[in-house]
């Protein structure tokens, strides 16, 4: 609690920053997924408020994700209405929840680091390649930071080579100003006035960006941002019409094999989500604070709980606003539920307002923090740990770039289960030798897989030479492979092969390898 008290004013900075990243977001997650608007700003509040009142995560911050978008598009689109798939979304909390008392967290911490800092990094480039063409005026995607490399009839690349066709002079020239303000806010003479800290680089982007574009408007209309090119709130004209904008499940579709099936599925997917965030974003925490990920879980199943009876979207951590979150200065966790309030706030006192400002003002702050994701040290850092660490590192990156976030997670951890199990196969057969004299060594668990190299290499050892067989370091060894050293000590004296024979007694499994003196059958 003292803590709290006294970070309340980096907190309320930072939360300012991820209120005006996650506003954007939550609109353009609601827009690509087929749903209301206003559900995506619902699950915002609440994935702030609630979630991070219940989490026990320092830096998180949650709301809808652009990595359900795809489920919840098809969702509400075979679910015989909205309300059918808000049921969905409660019983999906139902899920994570009971995932949470059944203390399923452990899976994030079977990810490999590699992958973690991959898929990082791919964010920030994602980021980068998703938000430039909003940056210089074309609009036409959806301004929802999608992780995948389709979306809305556009990919990645090919939304950047209709941004060139289309570019709007008026976003060139907010977004460039935007950017050189982050530049200039990052530099270390800000840095070293104390009081500057509490004022966001991205408020000032904002406010200066809204301020362009009303000045273009009252003197050059013609070259100034329309509508399109500005953030679009839902107006609510009164305190009922504001209520009206609130959807409610249906519990007359709890038999609805559809929905069962849609709130599995999101409960599956969110919580992957979650949990690779939370782990992402603890590796981002500069007092590397671990997150209790059973609470996590927990605190995610209530809020897509309340989320869906409120007619929201279903809700994960969500890396973009938590990078953000932490790169903001955040200390706390009450940025996280400050962001929420405050977006709840603006949606109902200042809409109009709101509706001001460019888009390309706040794809350069996306940007901007795409860019202190993937910075060229982390490249060179992983190149440096070996191909074991740089290949996953690298391959999860592509994977992300060219599919979703979790089909490119999935591929980066089979890449890292490969490089895993492709480590322990070689270096558990070791093999010197010096002219005539040949030594092979088992360690660890030698299983059938290393077969081929025990036979090839005891079927390369020539006649007369002296082979020491050294079993005693093992964990583990393969019938396969104890079969194939028998066969090996039942001939060697044919090629007059003297073999020398170290066990580990307490293990009953090398006593199945009988001595060469026998020259019998040794099975």
């Amino acid at each position: 609690m003292k803590r709290n008290v006294q970070s309340i004013g980096y907190d309320l900075s930072a939360s300012i920053v991820v209120l005006l990243v996650a506003l954007p977001l939550c609109l353009g997650i609601a827009l690509a997924s087929k749903a209301p608007l206003f559900s995506g700003i619902i699950a915002g509040v609440i994935g702030g408020v609630v979630v991070g009142i219940l989490s026990g995560s320092p830096l998180s911050v949650s709301g809808p994700a652009a990595g359900l978008t795809v489920i919840v598009a098809g969702a509400i689109l075979n679910l015989p209405s909205f309300e059918a798939f808000l049921l969905a979304v409660i019983l999906g909390g139902v899920i994570q929840l009971a995932l949470g008392f059944a203390r399923a967290g452990v899976i994030g911490d079977y990810v490999p680091n590699s992958v973690i800092k991959g898929m990082l990094a791919a964010i920030g480039l994602i980021l980068i390649l998703k938000q430039f063409p909003h940056l210089v005026g074309y609009d036409k995607a959806s301004f929802e930071g999608d992780e995948s490399f389709n979306s809305g009839g556009e990919n990645t690349f090919s939304g950047l080579f209709h941004a060139l066709q289309y570019f709007t002079p008026a976003a060139i020239l907010i977004g460039g100003v935007s950017l050189l303000i982050l530049i200039f806010w990052e530099s270390k003479p800000i840095k070293k006035i104390s009081w500057m800290r509490f004022v966001p680089g991205p408020l000032i982007v904002v406010i200066i960006g809204t301020i362009i574009n009303e000045y273009l408007k009252a003197n050059n209309p013609s070259i100034a941002l329309q509508q399109e090119h500005l953030v679009e709130l839902p107006v609510a004209g009164n305190a009922g019409e504001f209520i009206g904008f609130l959807s409610h499940p249906d519990l007359g579709f709890l038999n609805n094999i559809v929905v069962w099936k849609t709130a599995f599925t999101l409960a599956i997917v969110a919580s992957l989500e979650t949990l690779l965030g939370i782990e992402a974003v603890d590796k981002l925490d500069p007092y590397k604070r671990i997150s209790p990920t059973n609470r996590e879980l927990k605190a995610q199943g209530v809020g897509n709980i309340v989320s869906g009876l409120l007619g929201g979207l279903p809700l994960t951590s969500v890396i973009v606003r938590s990078s953000a979150n932490v790169n903001s200065g955040a200390r706390t966790k009450l940025s996280a539920i400050f962001h929420g309030v405050l977006l709840l706030l603006c949606v109902i006192f200042i809409p109009k307002l709101l509706n001001l400002i460019p888009l390309s003002a706040l794809a350069a702050i996306l940007i901007f923090t795409g860019y202190k994701l993937v910075k060229i040290p982390l490249i060179k850092e992983f190149y440096h740990k070996g191909w074991d660490q740089f290949v996953p590192f690298i391959v999860t990156i592509v994977a992300i770039l060219l599919t979703d976030l979790l089909i490119g997670i999935v591929i980066g951890i089979l890449v890292g289960l490969f490089f895993m199990v492709r480590s322990n196969f070689r270096s558990s057969v070791f093999v010197v030798n010096d002219e005539m004299n040949y030594m092979v060594r088992l360690r660890k668990d030698v299983s059938f897989l290393n077969k081929p190299i025990v036979k090839r290499k005891l079927d390369q050892v020539p006649e007369d030479a002296f082979v020491i067989i050294d079993a005693s370091r093992a964990d583990f060894i393969d019938k396969d492979i104890i079969d194939t050293i028998n066969e090996f000590l039942a001939h060697a004296y044919l090629k007059n092969i003297r073999v020398e024979l170290k066990k580990n007694l307490n293990n009953p499994l090398h006593a199945l390898i009988h001595s060469p003196d026998s020259r019998e059958e040794l099975a």
